[in-house]
């Protein structure tokens, strides 16, 4: 029956394969967060959001002359309606009572976080009475992005350490006391562990680095290039260790980035993060690398750190109230990465001596990758647009 079910299994590989790489071409960028940030103070509450421009333009077209280059007059002159999606996007109430917004004061303003500009949004609310609980109803592009995420930081009237969340829009409204209470640790922790989660799931760069690894994780290198491996244990110590160096590297990278200690720009490691799939699949084809393949991956794996950390930097988290989100987004990240072993090893493993699977599979998903890595490098690296 084992092998019934394996066997199965094996014929959906080629199939598992090409969905990474037509997802690649589809959402080869960043994944679409705003940030949004609460102080608390008496019985007023000051909201700062921001959302990336890219995701209103989406929704707005808000690209006027439709030449790939948002303008700040383009986004001033539509700014009525940014405000608009903001205000649709995010309801407030505290203790059961809705809050009255203020009219706005501030300007239209932008901001550079590490993936690009965003709209800066604030917006100051007045409650019936002093807030001891505050309550979000977050809806924020739910009808035309599922993967859009919001991520939320609620402080006290002196910046005190308060609450992390992660707000998936659609889903039913959170409420987050103001004094602490039993249990908001826990629930803020797995907010973020499915934050990493969601992550990995939706940061097909990330994924197709680590699919293009573990393809060849079953072949080992003698002189004539890849033959495959005599048994599976073997198999499985080359993919538990290059996981393992990938998983130490970024995880060096993502503390010292979301911490705010080192803040490479964005447009090189996000250019560095493609050429590193496109390194890994050149390798795959002909392999030129030489040591062991958990070098390359170590050293790579640095750079997609800093790409992890994005999401925590931008929140602007610091030393105490940085450590659990920290944990949490990051055994998130590595749940994924193991949760990607276990569905293509077996798989490989059971396929690994055969022609097909060298021939379809790994030479043919290679190419593949190598065609959609070098894309996403060239306009990275030269920030053009190749892609729909």
């Amino acid at each position: 029956m084992i092998t019934s079910l394996t066997r199965r299994l094996s014929a959906l590989l080629p199939g598992l394969v090409l969905g990474f790489v037509c997802a690649g071409a589809a959402q080869a960028h960043k994944s679409s967060d705003a940030y949004l940030n609460w102080r608390v103070e008496g019985h007023v509450v000051e909201q700062r959001l921001d959302i990336a421009l890219r995701d209103l333009d989406r929704d707005l077209s808000l690209d006027a002359n439709d030449d790939g280059q948002l303008t700040w007059g383009e986004v001033r002159g539509r700014w009525a309606e940014v405000v608009r999606v903001a205000a649709d996007g995010v309801r407030l109430a505290a203790d059961g009572q809705p809050c009255t917004a203020r009219a706005p004061t501030a300007a239209p303003q932008l901001d550079e976080h590490t993936d690009g500009r965003y709209a800066v949004l604030p917006q100051t609310f007045d409650c019936p009475a002093p807030v001891r609980r505050v309550e979000v109803d977050y809806r924020l592009f739910a009808s035309s992005d599922p993967t859009h995420r919001g991520i939320l930081r609620v402080v006290g009237p002196h910046g005190e350490a308060g609450h992390s969340a992660v707000l998936v829009p659609g889903a039913r409204p959170q409420s987050f006391a103001i004094e602490p209470e039993a249990g908001a640790a826990g629930r803020s922790f797995a907010g973020f562990v499915f934050e990493g989660l969601h992550h990995i799931a939706i940061g097909l760069d990330h994924v197709l680095f680590l699919v293009t690894l573990l393809m060849v994780a079953v072949w080992r290198r003698d002189a004539t290039g890849w033959v495959p491996r005599q048994g599976t244990s073997s198999a499985w110590k080359e993919a538990l260790r290059l996981v393992t160096a990938f998983t130490v590297a970024h995880s060096l990278t993502l503390g010292l980035a979301a911490s705010g200690v080192l803040a490479p720009p964005s447009r090189w490691v996000e250019s560095l993060i493609a050429a590193s799939v496109l390194v890994a699949a050149i390798d795959n084809l002909r392999p030129f690398l030489r040591g062991p393949r958990w070098v390359m991956v170590s050293v790579f794996g640095l750079v997609h750190g800093f790409g992890f950390a994005g999401p925590l930097q931008d929140l602007g988290l610091r030393e105490g109230a940085l450590a659990l989100p920290l944990l949490g987004f990051n055994l998130g990240v590595e749940l994924g990465q193991l949760g990607l072993v276990a569905l293509l090893l077996p798989l490989a493993s059971a396929w690994r001596a055969r022609s097909f699977y060298r021939m379809a599979v790994v030479r043919g998903g290679s190419a593949a990758i190598v065609v959609l890595a070098g894309v996403w490098t060239l306009e990275r690296s030269l920030q053009l647009s190749l892609m729909p």
